[in-house]
Parts: C-alpha cells; structure tokens; sequence
C-alpha cells in the first residue's frame, strides 16, 4: 500500500519513501528556551544542546517510587487493558513489554506527568507550552525482558504520527535500579544532530509489529549511520536508582539490551512535545496510529 502524501511539500525529514538511507542535519534548535525561562541552569541547556540527554539524580522520592509500581502491578493485571491494545506483549507472547497511556489510567502516573518540575523543565527546552504526546511504561523482566534496537523516536513519530519537527523529549524515570548488567538504555551523544531515514514503505498498522521489537525493512535506523555516529561520538550507558531520570531528545538514537540479569527493569517514560509542533497527517504511512500511541488531545500541561 502506497503511503499517505502530507500536504506540507517542503517536508525537511523525508524518510520510508527513498530507496537508500542517507543522514541528513538537523533543521531545527535543540534548545528553544534559555536561563531566565525554567529551572535548567546555562551549563545543563548547554549540555543538553551538545549531547542531546541529561541525567537527573531524583525525580521521585522512595514512595514515589513505590507507589507508581503499585500502579504497574495493577495495570499489568487488569484484563481490560490487554484488549485495547494499550498492552504490548513481548515478542514471544509471554510477559508484558510495555503498557501505554498510562497518564489517563492512573491518578499517581497523571500527578507524575503534570508535576510543576517536570513541566517547568519541558517547557523551557521547548521554548512553549507543552502536551503531553505519549506515556507508557516500559518492563523488562528478569531473566526473560527483551530488549529495544537502535532508533531514533522522532523517525517513527514524524513519518507514523504526523509530528512536523523535532521539537519534542522524552522523560524516562527509573522505577527499579536500572544497573549496567538488566538492560539500561543506551544513547550514541550527539546524535541528535543528524536524522537518519528508514527505508522502505510503512505497512497499514505497523505498531503491532514494531511495538514489539519485530521491525520489517521500515523502522530501525540504517545500520551503517549508527556505526559511523557511534565511531564518531561513542555510546554513553544511562543507569541511575530508582528514581533518578533521563531526558532526551525525540531524534537521539537510543537503544537499550535484553535483561539477563535476576533484577528486573522498569521505567516510567513521558513524552512531552511542544504545543507549536502538535501532530496532524502522517507524512510516511497510510493512517495514523492509534490516540494511545499519540495524542491528538494538545492541551497544555498545567503551570505551576
């Protein structure tokens, strides 16, 4: 099936529709706010315009913490969630990879989402108003969690969600110890710099596969961009406690191994995305994905 045509002709982030995968640079600014507009300090926006990611040693405090895996045990078990979609199994249809929208399920996850910190730091790296584009959680259990190949956010969000720039950054808090050894996530710095387009047309409904880890020919980022970025910047390892964070922006390539280990790997991840960048017609698939996966509900996050 041809891919649907986005009426903006001047799209600066082609991708699924070109026969080779060639980087292109970035268009737009990383950092869209300054100093004087959130709590990030000159020195954390310009870390985070060099590298694409900063850490952060405690979002949450222990009960925190404890409270948003009460609502991750509760989710994972109610039934109802499983038939809409908004469960993701792992590839070998035994546990639970990922559950999404978790922000309108849960008054703990929604008070985590809308939190005065987190929303000050969203809107002064976003230059604007922000919305909330995605939350899931993303599990990887013990021994058996699968994990998660190259890619870059803004590629699948751009050409599947009709998102216009990368103007957008994911908050991924660690509900569990994320340690070297149960799958953290992994980020080439600076590579946020440089799209890197897939190959080959995106399939009607190509999120039940994707969302899986299962990628067909569109999707993953071009093996060969990513070995020329990581020999070029290196790959740094994000692991922190439980609590601790990582912000990183929509176009880094990122990935993160399977958990081998006997701990298991749970994070809480939150997608903020600039209410001046809101998503409309997908520019490389035949149909938008579904309200859960993106939003289509651009309300600005509350301020302080």
């Amino acid at each position: 099936m041809t891919a649907a045509v986005h009426p903006d002709a001047d799209d600066l982030y082609p991708t699924r529709t070109v026969t080779s995968s060639v980087p292109l640079p970035r268009r737009h600014p990383v950092v869209w706010g300054g100093e004087d507009d959130g709590p990030l300090t000159a020195e954390r926006l310009a870390a985070y315009d060099r590298d694409g990611f900063l850490t952060f040693d405690a979002v949450l405090d222990p009960d925190e913490v404890s409270a948003c895996l009460e609502e991750v045990s509760r989710l994972t078990a109610d039934p109802s969630l499983r038939a809409s979609g908004r469960v993701v199994p792992e590839p070998d249809g035994g546990g639970i990879r990922s559950v999404f929208e978790v922000h309108a399920l849960s008054e703990t996850f929604r008070r985590v989402v809308h939190s005065p910190e987190l929303a000050a730091t969203a809107r002064q790296l976003l230059g604007s108003d922000v919305y909330v584009h995605q939350t899931r959680v993303n599990l990887k259990a013990a021994f058996d969690g699968s994990g998660f190949g190259w890619h870059s956010d803004f590629e699948t969000w751009h050409s599947e969600d009709g998102m216009p720039a990368p103007r957008a950054f994911s908050m991924t808090i660690a509900l569990t110890d994320n340690t070297p050894y149960n799958g953290p996530l992994l980020i080439i710095p600076g590579s946020h710099r440089t799209f890197v387009p897939s190959v080959g047309e995106t399939p009607p409904d190509y999120h039940r596969l994707s969302l899986k880890g299962k990628n067909l020919p569109a999707g993953p980022a071009d093996r060969s961009a990513v070995t020329e970025l990581a020999r070029s910047h290196g790959i740094r390892q994000c692991a922190g406690p439980a609590g601790s964070a990582v912000a990183f922006d929509c176009n880094c390539l990122h990935a993160s191994a399977a958990n081998v280990s006997p701990f298991p790997r749970t994070n809480l991840f939150v997608v903020y995305n600039s209410v001046e960048n809101r998503i409309g017609t997908p520019y490389a698939a035949p149909r938008p994905r579904p309200a859960y996966l993106a939003s289509r509900d651009f309300t600005p996050v509350p301020g302080a």
